[in-house]
């Protein structure tokens, strides 16, 4: 009787011990938990095309991966994520993998890297992806929301571009994922240990936290 007694309670001490392990973070901002998106769609430029349409209008916010708020390389490690392809988190190492492209042979989903105008800076601020005929996707912390822009409207992007990249090539058939230089090594999770911003909550005072 004792003994079954003590098994008993030692499951249930194992049992309360898993559950706090696997408790979920409740969400705060800014949310640097990375959470790795899951594999949803095969790689293709029809499958970017779907995925970015059902994001364009959802807000920016800072740290975001989706799928209701995105930064600006949380959405395209979203969207190339959901297909598979596991590139970096953060847009100056997204910048240091895949096959370097001049702007005038970008093609669909190709990713452009943005700094600030002073062109001796290869500093990476910023991240989108290039759509076709000088339009570009990209989650704008000005505009506070996924949205599009175009160079000729707005040509002081054109004056912040440092590099090009291209993750899928143009028949799809062949994925570059070669490096530049070394990666910084970032630790993923899922939404089953932490809580990403959802709709419904208050969206932060500032875009970028000070």
């Amino acid at each position: 009787m004792k003994q079954t007694t003590y098994t008993l309670l030692l499951l249930s001490a194992c049992t309360l011990l898993f559950s706090a392990c696997a408790q979920k973070k409740p969400y705060a901002y800014p949310n640097y938990d990375i959470i790795k998106p899951k594999k949803v769609c095969e790689p293709n430029r029809e499958n970017i095309q779907v995925l970015l349409a059902s994001y364009l209008g959802k807000p920016y916010v800072w740290a975001e991966e989706g799928p209701d708020a995105f930064d600006c390389s949380g959405l395209t490690y979203n969207i190339y994520g959901s297909m598979g392809i596991d590139i970096p988190r953060v847009a100056r190492e997204q910048a240091k993998m895949g096959k370097t492209i001049q702007f005038e042979n970008l093609h669909y989903g190709d990713l452009i890297f943005f700094g600030n105008t002073n062109k001796k800076s290869n500093r990476i601020n910023h991240v989108g992806m290039y759509l076709g005929e000088g339009w570009f996707a990209h989650a704008s912390s000005k505009d506070r929301k996924v949205t599009i822009s175009h160079f000729e409207k707005e040509p002081k992007y054109f004056k912040r571009i440092k590099v090009c990249k291209r993750y899928l090539s143009k028949n799809e058939r062949a994925k570059y994922m070669n490096c530049d230089v070394p990666l910084q090594k970032m630790k993923s999770t899922s939404t089953r240990y932490t809580t990403p911003w959802k709709a419904g909550m208050r969206l932060p005072k500032k875009a970028v936290p000070g």
